[in-house]
């Protein structure tokens, strides 16, 4: 007989396990279906394992530079395989904290592969053993995976994803990053700092496409004096691996194609949704393009089958996840009777996005571009960190804050930020957008002094022709 539970979730990562442990507060009898590893790809491999990463590159960096800070630091190293192993520590922390949370919330947990077998049935293969668990509803969060290149699969030694290259076997000394999203940014800032010399190739016309165009242009000159080697409109023809490396051809924006050799490549040229043998296609549920379509809610075109996360499109990320996740739950619960809930849909211009390179690049809401092209007349304010006392104290004066307001209405349309620490300061803009905050109540709020966040205040009052330090 199968195990019945008011709502199953199919995947643990930062939108499953917060689905689950939302609707277990709301007092349903809660399941989480994963076939890896608790907290999926973000928590394991992704958002917080290469966060680790990164922080010993910055720890390092300054290292190098101790000299800029009047301090002495003779011959800086590292071990690689400690960096890594921090990195897994950090990991192996977490998965064992969201164990912990899974039993305090009373979810239960069955490991094994999930597979949708009818509405609201579900059946989890662990090796030789078939559990069948059925419920009144059933939520998607199976995530995604690396997109491979057609011609030239990862192979773990010298073609590398996003998990390969969280553990490498080997110190990379000519990397190729293909790609110049978040993810492609991240790992050629990490190795570039350890010491690697570091070609980002991108399709597009500038890096980091989805940010403001004067942020890519930021970004591009701070990595390329960084001693990276930049190459946009360029385009990947043939890549080849072999015991010494990989040879790359490159099309560049001339039509001409020029052979490189490198010791690696990392592929980041995108994702794919995790949707296949899963029960999708029996049930008829609607997908494009391997994302399945929800409504705001995550709710599919079937009843009581809803998804959330990676799995329904962009913007991958994990707390657009977590956020649909309660988004969900909540929903769900307000469907079986519950009349205390009032759950809202996603809005996802008033999602943040954050790169943790150096420098960090953090945003949300329009870019000036697509505010204009939306139809709005903008105002536009710009500063500098160069007129920071924090910043310039700090030896991090290099960077700015940009916002976008409705010139009609004052609204905050936009905010675009590039430097140290932005990744923590953006929150503020995000509240500011939930709450539907103007410039008015923008220009009047205190900033503390001296702090990093007082450029955040300089960029609104510049957009009204009213900056004090610039």
């Amino acid at each position: 007989m199968a195990e019945s539970y008011d709502l199953i979730v199919l995947g643990s990562g930062p939108g499953g396990y917060v689905a689950a442990i939302r609707a277990s507060q709301l007092g349903l009898k809660v399941a989480i279906v994963e076939r890896e590893r608790l907290g999926g790809i973000c928590l394991n491999w992704g958002c917080i394992a290469t966060k680790a990463l990164l922080r010993s590159a910055e720890i390092y960096h300054y290292m190098m530079h101790a000299a800029q800070y009047g301090l002495s630091n003779e011959k800086p190293s590292f071990d690689l395989a400690k960096v890594v192993d921090r990195s897994r520590k950090v990991a192996g922390q977490l998965n064992a904290g969201i164990k912990g949370l899974m039993k305090k919330n009373k979810v239960a947990v069955h490991e094994g592969v999930g597979t949708i077998t009818a509405k609201g049935k579900l059946s989890v293969k662990q090796g030789d053993k078939t559990t069948e668990l059925e419920a009144k509803h059933i939520i998607i969060a199976t995530g995604a995976r690396a997109r491979d290149l057609p011609f030239a699969k990862a192979d773990g030694a010298k073609i590398w994803t996003y998990r390969h290259a969280m553990v490498p076997p080997e110190m990379p000394t000519k990397l190729l990053v293909i790609g110049s999203g978040a993810i492609g940014v991240e790992f050629a800032s990490f190795y570039n700092d350890m010491g690697a010399d570091v070609t980002i190739v991108e399709m597009l016309d500038r890096i980091m496409p989805v940010e403001d165009a004067e942020v890519s242009e930021f970004m591009h000159k701070a990595l390329t004096k960084q001693g990276m080697t930049i190459k946009t409109k360029s385009g990947l023809e043939k890549l080849e691996a072999g015991p010494a490396g990989v040879k790359a051809a490159i099309k560049g924006p001339d039509g001409k194609v020029e052979t490189t050799e490198f010791s690696h490549a990392i592929v980041a040229i995108g994702i794919v949704p995790n949707t296949e043998n899963i029960g999708l296609e029996a049930l008829k549920i609607e997908a494009e393009r391997g994302h399945i379509k929800t409504d705001g809610y995550g709710k599919t075109n079937v009843d009581g089958i809803w998804a959330i996360g990676d799995v329904t499109g962009a913007p991958w990320l994990a707390h657009k996840a977590s956020h649909e996740g309660v988004i969900a739950a909540e929903a769900i619960a307000k469907a079986l009777g519950n009349k205390d809930v009032h759950p809202h849909a996603m809005d996802k211009n008033n999602i943040p996005g954050c790169t943790y390179a150096r420098p960090q690049v953090a945003s949300v809401g329009f870019t000036e571009a697509k505010a204009k092209e939306a139809g709005y007349s903008v105002k536009v304010g710009k500063f500098p960190f160069i007129g920071n006392g924090k910043a310039i104290a700090l030896g991090e004066a290099e960077g700015f804050v940009k916002t976008v307001f409705d010139a009609k209405t004052g609204e905050l349309l936009g905010a675009h930020m590039v430097g140290a620490e932005v990744t923590e300061m953006i929150q503020g803009y995000v509240v500011a957008r939930q709450l539907e905050t103007t410039e008015t109540e923008l220009t009047q709020t205190v900033f503390a002094h001296p702090t990093i966040s007082e450029s955040m205040h300089e960029s609104v009052l510049a957009a009204y022709g009213r900056a004090i330090h610039i």
